[in-house]
């Protein structure tokens, strides 16, 4: 039998194996159809949120094909979208030019993505599900790219997600503990911190519930 050190250590090494072996999504092969698979309507956390902003420079971390940017700006904000999936980000560009709005893209690895300090006046991050030393990587790139007075939106599947197996990632890792986020957003005030289950779809309830983590955090001024 193994010493006890050994069995730990092949069990976490196990663990960081299955995490890797897990497939990334396709997002070009999701995204190219002339259907917008998560539809055109943003969503409602965003809508919530912004409702009490005042327009400036706005960034959408893995915006998909544009529409929660296309809603910021249509509020008056000047949108740098950010994605993977260079399909996803020219469906975002046809939605903003069928709008009648400016949208600049990015085509770009959020892991490999430089946010430019003191830039933003908003960051948005909605369900981008990354491993978990990507995510806090990626976020303390977001509190530095926020200005002082900036906000930080973001929304994801939480761990009681697994419960409901039809949605969400395979691994755990990449579901949003709302202990863990206020961890990597230390130095930011957190003005919502929560996590709730909500219909995925308002409109369309015989889809099911969802559980989720929300925050909303201001960098001090």
């Amino acid at each position: 039998m193994l010493p006890v050190w050994q069995m730990v250590v092949f069990t976490v090494w196990d663990s960081v194996l299955w995490f890797n072996k897990i497939p990334m999504p396709d997002w070009d092969a999701k995204y190219n159809t002339d259907e917008y698979i998560f539809g055109t309507r943003p969503n409602r956390f965003l809508v919530e949120c912004a409702s009490g902003l005042t327009p400036g420079k706005a960034l959408s971390l893995g915006e998909g094909e544009g529409r929660n940017a296309i809603y910021l700006a249509g509020l008056g904000f000047e949108v740098t979208a950010v994605d993977l999936s260079a399909i996803g980000l020219k469906k975002a560009q046809r939605l903003a030019k069928h709008n009648a709005l400016t949208l600049t893209t990015i085509h770009a690895d959020l892991n490999d993505y430089a946010i430019i300090p003191n830039q933003w006046d908003v960051i948005i991050c909605f369900f981008v599900h990354i491993l978990p030393e990507h995510r806090a990587a990626l976020h303390r790139k977001v509190a530095a790219g926020l200005r002082p007075g900036g906000v930080y939106i973001l929304e994801g599947f939480s761990p009681e997600q697994m419960k409901y197996a039809k949605r969400g990632p395979d691994n755990p890792g990449q579901l949003y503990d709302l202990q863990a986020i206020r961890h990597e957003l230390d130095g930011l005030e957190f003005t919502i911190a929560r996590q709730v289950e909500r219909l995925l779809d308002d409109t369309e309830p015989e889809q099911g519930v969802c559980a989720v983590t929300q925050v909303m955090a201001v960098k001090p001024v």
